[in-house]
């Protein structure tokens, strides 16, 4: 059996580990944060080191290469990081570069796009021909899988769900454009709406979570209050469910996919989110594409990307995951 070291690159965090060419085994899952600030050198020889200690738990296996996956926009077919704001990188060409340190071939996609190639190979969406996911965290990232391939589109943008036009004259977005979906559903969105309603004098219990500190509430200070009964943060979900389904809808309406996986924190909110979520996508898609679609949370928490990025150098490399 041949192994693949599959590598997630977060704004926030890395993660590593090593996985079986069946997807069967994942050995050696190991973590750092990223320290982008320390520039791209840095952090290229962070991922070295991570990925040689994965490989050093699979002693004796074979290990035949690389799956990376990053933030982009990215050439896939040069292997080199056009930009990542969250990275501050530019043409940066960073499959070579690991190759070279390592000696190993390599392949790289686009972070998300691995999460939902991981979460079609060995989670929530295994079985499925035609599958779209969300990655809610810091921002919202997306995927597209249609006949066991990832849909990158004509230059490898294909999936920037988060950035579909929700309200043309809504929130601005930290990409300059109006209404994005992002700028309603992601994390610092969700907690960005729980302030603006907490100023003007909303009830709820949801400054005590931060002893009175506005600035430290996210998300998932969003959930937990939810989840403890606070009416106002129940709200926030439920506004969130609706701009997500709103999203869903028309993910839906074009893609006809059989499953939709969202993945990332947001799944905390459990059926406080999906239920109203899934309501919305009825209301507003069209029926024979809602009745043959799942819109379910992902099962493949905090390494849905490390599978995707090993998958996606199987497929690039042997043709099949």
């Amino acid at each position: 059996m041949r192994y693949v070291v599959g590598i997630d690159i977060g704004g926030t965090n890395i993660v590593a580990g090593t996985v079986a060419e069946d997807g069967s085994e994942l050995l050696g899952l190991v973590s750092e944060p990223t320290f982008s600030e320390q520039g791209a050198d840095a952090v290229l020889t962070r991922i070295v080191k991570l990925t040689r200690a994965s490989m050093a738990t699979a002693r004796g296996k074979e290990i035949a290469g690389v799956g990376i996956g990053s933030p982009g926009p990215l050439d896939t077919k040069t292997g080199v990081v056009l930009l990542t704001p969250n990275l501050g990188w530019t043409n940066f060409p960073l499959r070579d570069r690991l190759t070279q340190a390592l000696g190993l071939p390599a392949a790289l996609d686009n972070d998300a796009n691995c999460a939902i190639f991981g979460e079609w190979w060995r989670g929530a969406a295994r079985g499925a021909d035609h599958v779209v996911g969300l990655t809610i965290g810091t921002g919202i990232g997306g995927g597209i899988v249609l006949g066991g391939e990832v849909y990158r589109g004509a230059s490898d943008i294909a999936g920037e769900i988060g950035h579909m036009t929700i309200d043309s004259t809504g929130r601005l977005c930290k990409c300059g454009n109006y209404g994005c979906l992002e700028a309603y559903a992601s994390g610092p969105a969700i907690a960005a709406r729980a302030v603006e309603g907490i100023r003007p004098g909303a009830d709820t219990s949801l400054p005590k979570y931060v002893n009175g500190d506005l600035s430290k509430i996210t998300a998932q200070v969003v959930y937990e209050a939810a989840h403890d009964g606070d009416e106002y943060a129940r709200e926030v979900v439920k506004d969130t469910a609706k701009f997500l389904g709103a999203g869903v809808a028309s993910i839906i309406n074009i893609f006809n996919p059989e499953v939709v996986v969202v993945c990332g924190g947001v799944t905390l909110a459990g059926d406080r989110l999906f239920e109203p979520l899934r309501a919305e996508v009825r209301r507003r898609a069209f029926k024979p594409a809602v009745e043959v679609c799942r819109i379910v949370p992902g099962e493949l928490t905090g390494t849905a990307g490390v599978y995707g990025a090993a998958a996606v150098f199987i497929k690039h490399t042997w043709g099949h995951a």
